[in-house]
């Protein structure tokens, strides 16, 4: 069940990313047909359950046979033309919010080993199946200049899109990320997902990690997140009230500001201590 809720929330994220609505949904899923068929339909209730939640219609989906469990979504939403919200907008001067925490992917990586703790698993299936639809009505709210949501790519990759796109340079404080924590002892001790590394070796041509800066928050800063916050770039004085507003909703509480754009070294990524 919580697999299918996690599945669909980071589904449905991309549109939230875009201050989009999501209205329509098609379950996606591979299934092994040696597995009881009670397991499918766990997995499709907690989907369902976050669909509902999301204020979206399951109009339906396509099942096959597979070696293994896959499940996702293929969403539908809707936004006005001149209110899109994309990761090419971010302007020198805005401030960079970030509103969950990262650690997600060393975390899983530790579950897969057995090596995780009940609190560590509890902290991300929270985080993970948390839906980014109030961050994304308060964005809009807002009207904050760009945003792109902390998935696969990692912090640093999805990050450095927004630079690239938006021809800026970031400035991040690696003090300032919300990290979960136990993600630091869990990268120590090896625990990082290949996704992570792979992350780590596409951005570093771009990323001016400061020589304060240990390995182990390099990887985390990197790490793979399964259905992660929001990264929005906020003109300066909007951010006090976007931030308040942000704290002030449960599932978006831990929300922070992580660092700045600005006009030197377009395209890139400074990250200091």
């Amino acid at each position: 069940y919580t697999f299918g809720e996690i599945a669909a929330a980071n589904s449905l994220s991309d549109v939230y990313a875009m201050g989009g609505k999501p209205l329509t949904v098609l379950n996606i899923v591979g299934f092994p047909a040696k597995l009881d068929i009670d397991i499918l339909t766990r997995i499709l209730e907690g989907g369902a359950f976050k669909v509902r939640e999301a204020g979206a219609v399951m109009i339906g989906g396509h099942t096959i046979k597979d070696e293994e469990i896959k499940y996702g979504l293929s969403v539908s939403g809707i936004i006005e033309t001149e209110k899109l919200v994309t990761a090419s907008s971010a302007r020198p001067g805005d401030v960079l919010v970030l509103t969950k925490r990262i650690g997600t992917g060393v975390i899983s990586t530790a579950l897969k080993r057995g090596k995780a703790s009940k609190e560590a698993i509890l902290a991300i299936n929270e985080s993970m199946r948390a839906l980014n639809r109030r961050a994304s009505e308060l964005m809009m709210k807002t009207e904050v200049d760009a945003c792109t949501d902390v998935t696969g790519f990692g912090l640093m990759g999805h990050a450095l899109v927004m630079a690239e796109q938006s021809n800026v340079g970031l400035n991040i404080s690696s003090g300032k990320v919300p990290f979960f924590e136990w993600a630091p002892g869990y990268a120590g001790k090896g625990f990082v997902p290949g996704g992570t590394r792979a992350n780590f070796d596409f951005v570093t041509p771009k990323v001016d990690f400061d020589s304060s800066i240990s390995e182990t928050e390099k990887i985390l800063l990197c790490d793979a997140q399964t259905s992660g916050g929001l990264l929005v770039a906020v003109d300066e004085t909007k951010a006090d009230f976007f931030l308040k507003a942000l704290q002030s909703v449960p599932e978006t509480a831990v929300s922070v500001i992580i660092g700045e754009v600005v006009s030197q070294h377009p395209g890139s990524i400074s990250v200091a201590s």
